[in-house]
């Protein structure tokens, strides 16, 4: 123990160095003109501390805290805007008693491109490029049937109509804006008060941060967004017609050949193979159109003129599409055969008007056909081929839905949708490489060709049928479908043209039907024998029944 002033017990210290004499002052050097060298720090010894790596990591305190700041409100900006844009109502604006809703679509990364159209729930993209990453959506909500709807799908000169639909579409997107901007704004006061009062933020420095953030924020949104605010209104503004607006295809008509029309044709078929009855027997006395185009005796449209007595005009064709069948002319078998609609307009005295459509729109013998023979047919580049074809046919579709109103006899027009070919019984398709999954693939692009088909007809007012082929498709017993090695296979035998005939004429409205002539028409005589189909001789109660 040791007390103050004491010293501790322990080894013996060294002594201390024994003490220079004094010696005399050596002689002053005179002053050299160099500068005296500074004294050098002395050397660290062990390892030197490692300097950081980050820039920012060597900032003051106070600058890195300014950092973090913007980024919080960097971050707060993004969220306001990207929330905004997903939750801004879409502006409603009505053009020739047309409702369109207008929006904008979501950000890319590109600074010009086309917008969004949505059009009987398919997602198509305009065909007029818009400048800025966020473009202008275009959401067609209700179509009423008036005089104007022709001139509204498909125009009615540049004047008539930059008064009319551009400058409706223009005042929405302006509308929209404003919306966004406000709700943009509002979103980040939220995001930003929330932040604050996390913090405990004094009041003073709350404000300071909620008036940066509104600054930053529209600054942000409006400097995205502002290039499509401004160029848009002017795009829109030369849109004359829906169909310019998506790039429907033209329709082509040839005025030097014409089909000519019985004065008192009541029925008019138009279609692909499905109501021309492709693989099925031809008819009575065929014409060169005829046989080019595959009508056969045993379709839905002889079936509806054999039960009832009515003057039925099949215009069908194997192969048609909207573009080349319906709307414009069809090249079989070396000729041209003339436009559908075109006998369809002059056929005064018309009822009803059946449509069979879509098929081969979307080339689905060739969509099975690379299904059959794909390890899967959900993969992306079959997927992404679908979905374009049916981008193509929803534009097309929305232009033959607009002749069919505009016909002069104004009738009841049904769109036919397609049956179920598959069913669940599936070993007849094993040995064509149609396996299970791949049924689900297809039924599943079947049911959304479907949906479009209901939907443009919905929106229209006319009506939609769907025949039931079920516990009668492929692989049963009695199948309404044509098997793999039959002439025309997925295609209606004689008695699924029957089922088709059954429930379009129960569609049909009774006020508008065709009275009954109880007198067949020339190809209702019976079929020749040796083939599948329902006898010639008409049911007294004036309605088809399939034999069972």
């Amino acid at each position: 123990m040791t007390w103050p002033g004491q010293r501790a017990a322990g080894p013996p210290q060294p002594s201390a160095a024994p003490r220079q004499p004094r010696t005399q002052p050596e002689p002053a050097q005179p002053q050299s003109t160099q500068q005296p060298q500074q004294p050098q720090p002395p050397q660290q010894s062990g390892p030197q501390p490692e300097q950081p790596r980050w820039p920012w990591a060597r900032l003051h305190p106070w600058a890195t805290r300014r950092l973090i700041w913007l980024a919080v409100l960097l971050l707060a900006a993004a969220a306001a805007i990207a929330v905004a844009l997903r939750i801004t109502p879409l502006q409603t604006v009505n053009v020739a008693g047309q409702v369109i809703k207008v929006g904008a679509t979501a950000p890319t990364l590109s600074f010009s491109g086309p917008g969004e159209v949505d059009l009987f729930g398919q997602s198509l993209t305009t065909h007029i490029p818009f400048a800025g990453p966020v473009r202008p959506r275009l959401q067609l909500t209700q179509i009423t049937i008036n005089s104007e709807l022709t001139n509204f799908v498909q125009g009615a000169g540049p004047a008539k109509a930059e008064r009319v639909l551009g400058n409706a579409l223009a005042s929405g997107w302006i509308h929209y804006f404003a919306w966004e901007t406000a709700i943009t704004g509002l979103g980040v006061l939220v995001l930003l008060g929330a932040v604050a009062g996390f913090r405990r933020l004094p009041h003073r420095t709350t404000v300071k941060l909620l008036v940066t953030g509104l600054v930053l924020t529209e600054a942000v949104n409006l400097g995205a967004i502002m290039l499509t605010a401004y160029t848009a209104p002017g795009t829109l503004r030369q849109v004359r017609s829906l169909s310019q607006l998506v790039g429907s295809e033209p329709q082509v008509q040839d005025p030097r050949k014409a089909v000519p029309v019985p004065p008192d044709v009541r029925v008019v078929v138009l279609g692909d193979s499905t109501a021309a009855g492709a693989g099925l027997p031809t008819v009575l006395d065929p014409s060169k159109a005829d046989l080019d185009c595959g009508r056969s005796t045993d379709s839905y449209a002889e079936d509806l003129a054999r039960s009832n007595g009515w003057q039925v005009m099949n215009l069908a064709c194997n192969s048609a599409t909207i573009s080349q069948g319906l709307l414009g002319p069809q090249s079989r078998g070396g000729q041209i055969v003339p436009a559908q609609i075109d006998a369809a307009e002059r056929a005064r005295h018309a009822a009803e008007v059946i449509v069979s459509v879509g098929a081969d729109d979307l080339n689905w013998s060739t969509v099975l056909q690379l299904c059959a023979v794909a390890r899967t047919c959900d993969d992306k580049a079959t997927t992404a081929y679908f979905q374009q074809q049916l981008a193509k046919f929803s534009k097309n579709y929305l232009q033959l839905l607009s002749w069919l109103d505009a016909l002069p006899s104004q009738p009841q027009v049904i769109i036919n949708r397609y049956y179920d070919p598959f069913g669940p019984q599936l070993k007849c398709l094993n040995s064509a490489g149609l396996t299970t999954s791949k049924i689900r693939t297809l039924t599943s692009r079947l049911a959304t060709l479907n949906a479009v088909l209901a939907k443009g007809a919905a929106e229209f007012g006319f009506t939609s049928v769907r025949p039931d082929f079920t516990g009668h498709q492929l692989c049963s017993t009695q199948p309404y479908v044509q098997g793999l090695h039959d002439p025309a296979p997925f295609h209606p035998t004689a008695l699924g043209q029957l089922a088709i005939a059954l429930a379009d004429q129960a569609a049909m409205d009774p006020a508008s039907m065709p009275r009954s002539t109880a007198v067949a028409t020339p190809s209702a005589t019976a079929t020749p024998s040796g083939t599948a189909s329902p006898s010639g001789t008409a049911p007294p109660s004036g309605t088809p029944s399939p034999s069972r």
